[in-house]
């Protein structure tokens, strides 16, 4: 199973999403050739209510902790209630990868 699916898998389980996704931005970095180790994940979930952004972010980080310890080196987060989704209408776009070690 790649490392995508995984993170799917787990946070699907976890959160019961009424929105995912996740986009593997791996190859946007200066990485070895089949890596899968830069994502960014955008999770829409009525469990977010009430928590505070870190909150949201540290639940995911332990729905993910097996991923987070091995191949994942960078994981963008994006968090909402399916109200702040709506009110938002899409997550913010990556920055351009400078190429690893400030270059």
């Amino acid at each position: 199973m790649s490392v995508r699916d995984r993170i799917e898998s787990k946070l699907t389980a976890a959160l019961a999403p009424s929105r995912l996704e996740i986009l593997d931005e791996t190859g946007s970095h200066n990485v070895p050739p089949d890596s899968e180790s830069h994502f960014r994940v955008t999770v829409v979930a009525d469990a977010f209510a009430g928590e505070a952004l870190l909150a949201r972010h540290r639940r995911v980080n332990r729905a993910l902790a097996e991923e987070l310890a091995g191949p994942v080196h960078a994981l963008a987060l994006h968090t909402y209630t399916p109200q702040e989704w709506a009110e938002r209408g899409g997550a913010p776009e990556s920055p351009p990868c400078r190429g690893g070690a400030g270059r």
